[in-house]
């Protein structure tokens, strides 16, 4: 069978040769518009086309990785951990940060159709799901998300409404009856912060029917998230001042990540209150400042650099055609890594309790 020429991908996008050859290889790209590139990557990946050096490998193919934040160590790790793998899978990446804007996110799916992008990794689960998996049936894709999630593409996951319950669980047994979540927007969107909340509530209702969790939210819009650095520690403090104010029954604070957690701790701290002797603090993800002297907080591993790694690994595979998990163009494979909670000097018993110390078992 002959092999498609750039007249034959520009007869189908119908453009210039020349315009193909340009588009194809990154030149002058400001000089189409988006549709006209979106068509010339689409005819070159439907009729199977190569630039002449990716015949002769003088590129490696790249994975491009769509990413809505590198400010929280949550992803910075995520995303090592998966240009570590890449590397010595031969792979070439690119990284493509949303900032939880959906229009930059169907941008960035908009680059699947570029015949130099092999394979396609999402470090959270994408908020527009529908446009995700019908991306994912023309170019093989991953992401890094929640067990709880209904999404039809491989995921590398962590159970967030286990890590809630843990966390819950860890505070019932200090003495905690009364605590508050503080994160940052709560919605479909943003499944593991709404699990993460899910697993609170019901340990707390099986455990601790006397108790509450009392909800301390605020939505971020994506102007936020690109223009304001430490969008999460800010959001983190200034839902603690309104904790401290609205709910003084609370005796412990679960954010929804370490970062919200060190903007929640500067806040009490500001106030003159003691952690955890007046007041119990955790977080989620377990990232590595975490565990520095002085912050010594209490939180969830999560297996940051790992599943990052594993996300690699599994899109390597399908892109080698090498696993018998994917023999089934239909399958869906699911990769979990538990959750364990790291017990800190965060968390103590409530000052009601009188004597105050931190939990020696590791649950």
């Amino acid at each position: 069978m002959k092999k498609p020429t750039i007249r034959d991908v520009a007869k189908e996008a119908e453009v210039s040769p020349a315009s193909v050859s340009m588009i194809l290889n990154g030149k002058s790209l400001s000089r189409f518009s988006q549709e006209t590139v979106s068509r010339v990557y689409e005819a070159s990946r439907r009729l199977g086309y190569k630039p002449r050096r990716q015949e002769k490998g003088g590129r490696r193919k790249a994975i491009l990785i769509i990413c809505p934040s590198l400010t929280n160590p949550y992803y910075a790790s995520l995303v090592q951990g998966m240009e570590q793998e890449a590397k010595s899978q031969g792979y070439t990446t690119i990284i493509y940060t949303t900032y939880w804007d959906k229009a930059e996110e169907r941008a960035a799916l908009e680059l699947c159709a570029d015949p130099r992008i092999a394979g396609v990794i999402f470090s959270m689960i994408p908020q527009q799901r529908t446009l995700a998996e019908e991306a994912a049936r023309s170019i093989p894709m991953t992401a890094v998300g929640d067990r709880n999630t209904n999404l039809a593409i491989d995921t590398i996951d962590v159970c967030n409404y286990q890590a809630g319950c843990m966390a819950a669980s860890h505070l019932i047994r200090l003495g905690h009856r009364h605590i508050a979540y503080i994160s940052t927007g709560l919605s479909s969107e943003h499944s593991s912060r709404v699990n993460r909340l899910s697993g609170l509530e019901d340990e707390y209702r099986r455990s601790c029917p006397e108790g509450s969790v009392i909800v301390y939210t605020r939505d971020v819009p994506a102007e936020q998230e690109l223009n304001v650095v430490e969008i999460e520690h800010t959001v983190g403090y200034a839902l603690a001042q309104e904790c401290m104010k609205n709910s003084p029954e609370v005796t412990a604070i679960a954010a929804i990540n370490d970062m919200v957690a060190y903007g929640v701790r500067d806040a009490l701290l500001d106030a003159g209150m003691r952690i955890p002797e007046d007041i119990s603090l955790c977080g989620f993800d377990n990232i590595y400042p975490s565990g520095f002297h002085g912050i010594d907080l209490t939180t969830v591993e999560h297996s940051i650099v790992e599943r990052g790694r594993s996300s690699v690994r599994l899109l390597a595979e399908k892109l080698r055609g090498e696993s018998e998990l994917i023999m089934d163009a239909n399958s869906i494979t699911r990769v979990e890594y538990p959750s364990q909670l790291v017990i800190r000097g965060s968390t103590g018993r409530p000052p009601s309790t009188g004597r105050t110390h931190t939990e020696t078992d590791r649950s």
